[in-house]
């Protein structure tokens, strides 16, 4: 009964994701009534429950001299989409030395992978949102530069209007 639920929930396919891999992680956003993508990028310093539907990686990244650290759950609808940007060689599952590293100390040696293989993961629903959310921005921008016309066109006449009132004058 409860793995039936779980796997209604469970993203179709998530990317690969290992320790070591600096990832760019697109996050839905809500302020309010609007939405927006925010992009997180950094160095993946855990990977929990692979195989699970509660599978989860921890990002870090130093933001204005500040180490910050979120976790987010993969199957998670607001994760829309994880980009392995880089591939690092490390030992470990639990990378917790690089948060005393900064500046060189903090680098990984770098490994050669096929990028586009590792990140070719078709999820039909993010790829729905992601259009969803573009097309409601588009019309959002279509009936501001229409009212701005409008507001212009209005501006127009009553310019015309007062050359008029003035010429008869």
């Amino acid at each position: 009964m409860i793995s039936k639920v779980n796997a209604k929930f469970l993203k179709s396919a998530v990317v690969d994701v290992r320790s070591g891999d600096t990832v760019k992680v697109h996050q839905k956003i809500r302020e309010g009534n609007k939405e927006r993508v925010q992009i997180f990028q950094g160095l993946v310093i855990r990977t929990d429950r692979k195989g699970s539907h509660t599978s989860r990686i921890t990002v870090r990244r130093i933001a204005s001299g500040v180490g910050v650290e979120k976790s987010f759950l993969l199957h998670n609808p607001l994760v829309l989409k994880v980009e392995v940007t880089k591939r690092s060689k490390v030992r470990r599952n639990y990378l917790t030395y690089m948060r005393a590293r900064t500046g060189k100390s903090a680098r990984l040696t770098g490994m050669d992978f096929d990028r586009e293989a590792v990140n070719a993961i078709h999820d039909t629903k993010a790829e729905e949102e992601e259009a969803k959310l573009a097309e409601e921005k588009a019309k959002a921008a279509e009936a501001e530069a229409e009212a701005k016309a409008a507001e212009e066109a209005e501006k127009e006449a009553k310019v015309a209007e007062a050359l008029a009132k003035h010429e008869e004058a």
